[in-house]
């Protein structure tokens, strides 16, 4: 079997795909991107370069669709390239957030192609407008449903969709639905496991903390609005007065990943720092940035609580990372949370809006850590359903077998 695999940020989510299927006698795998990648084994990875830039003063709506036909057309003409050589993948692999896999079955009319279709853009339900503290501008519902004509362009051009999880895959266009397969992309669960003798030590001052300790955790990529970095920041006055011998880690850099930038010269992690740092025991809330596995691991190994807050979004890896840790969680009761989380049967969940609950629900962890051991080991057993290696990359190996045979079920 030949499978390409199309990604600008290869591998992200093919990151164990791709080598498996490569493992395999006899295939051949190939990946295009835009952005350096990683070796991995058994697969080639060829770049491409975008031509040219969008049209300055582009009509607002019709900018992220004229960035996607570039992408497009840049995938396209480096798959031309590969069609020179003679490469004619049975099945095509991409993510149809940004346009490469615009043209490919123009390429290869024959090729079967395998969506990756994680979020579905919409003016209501979701994260756009979710947010009151930020209401987004005149013009942004248009602007949003325009955002998904590249998408739905990719979903017609499919021979099979698929999404890491039902809430996801919910927020497809009914039309689309019957094509597609909910498959997640799966967590290690072999390595992440809980370890009663784990340690970290936070670098500013030596500090060792093990498990036991009042550790709240708390992870972004990026300490932004949209993965409700702002309520945890103004519910954490009260979390470190009520209990002092507690501690606030903090993991994440201060770009912005998702939603709107901050002000010019301004960061979200400072903004909402500054908002409560009057009523804050600094020395008692550490900001790690953004850390090693290994170290990040450890961190959740030893959290006694870790909070976990989303909009209406993409579900994050490391809330069910920190879930296979055996972290208690505290999780926003917002869709792609309560997806997965069952409030008092394996976390708690709260109203992503509320510095009090949030606030309430962390104490009574670090009150009585007992009380919640049943919702640790429950959080682990959930994970245990996403385990990569057993459940989530034989279904996608399967899939694409299938998508190659014709079928796709």
């Amino acid at each position: 079997m030949r499978v390409l695999f199309v990604h600008q940020n290869f591998p992200g989510q093919y990151r164990h795909i791709a080598p498996a299927l490569a493992a395999r006698p006899g295939a051949e795998v190939v990946a295009l991107g835009i952005n350096p990648a990683p070796a991995l084994p058994g697969v080639r990875h060829l770049r491409y370069a975008v031509a040219g830039r969008s049209t300055p003063g582009i009509h607002p709506p019709a900018a992220s669709f004229e960035t996607a036909t570039l992408r497009g057309e840049a995938a396209a003409r480096a798959a031309l390239a590969l069609k020179a050589e003679g490469f004619c993948p049975d099945v095509i692999c991409g993510h149809s957030g940004w346009g490469e896999t615009l043209f490919l079955k123009d390429v290869w009319p024959r090729a079967r192609l395998l969506t990756f279709a994680e979020f579905f853009y919409s003016a209501t339900g979701a994260d756009t407008g979710f947010d009151p503290e930020f209401p987004g501008a005149e013009g942004d519902a248009f602007r949003t449903r325009a955002r998904n004509a590249a998408q739905l362009l990719a979903f017609e051009a499919s021979d099979r969709l698929v999404s890491p999880t039902a809430w996801q895959a919910s927020r497809i266009p009914a039309a689309f639905r019957d094509r597609l397969t909910v498959i997640h992309d799966g967590i290690d669960t072999d390595l992440l496991r809980p370890d009663p003798r784990a340690r970290i030590t936070l670098g500013r001052d030596r500090l060792s903390l093990g498990v036991g300790d009042e550790v709240v955790t708390f992870v972004n990529r990026n300490l932004e609005p949209y993965r409700g970095y702002h309520s945890f920041m103004r519910a954490l006055p009260e979390i470190l007065r009520r209990r002092p011998k507690a501690r606030a880690v903090i993991v994440g850099g201060s770009d912005t990943s998702y939603g709107a930038k901050p002000p010019a010269g301004r960061t979200w992690r400072d903004i909402f720092l500054d908002e409560v740092r009057a009523d804050l025991d600094l020395s008692r809330v550490h900001f790690v940035g953004n850390i090693p596995y290994r170290d990040y691991v450890d961190l959740l190994r030893v959290s006694m609580v870790h909070v976990y807050l989303t909009y209406p979004f993409v579900l994050s890896w490391s809330m069910l990372e920190a879930m296979a840790l055996g972290a208690c969680i505290v999780g926003s009761a917002t869709p792609p949370v309560e997806e997965v989380i069952r409030h008092r049967r394996n976390g708690l969940l709260v109203d992503f809006f509320s510095r009090r609950a949030i606030a309430e629900a962390v104490v009574s962890v670090l009150a009585d850590p007992a009380a919640v051991a049943p919702l640790r080991a429950a959080a682990r057993e959930t994970a245990l359903s996403y385990d990569l290696g057993r459940v989530c990359l034989p279904a996608h190996l399967r899939l694409i077998e299938a998508v190659a045979a014709g079928g796709g079920a």
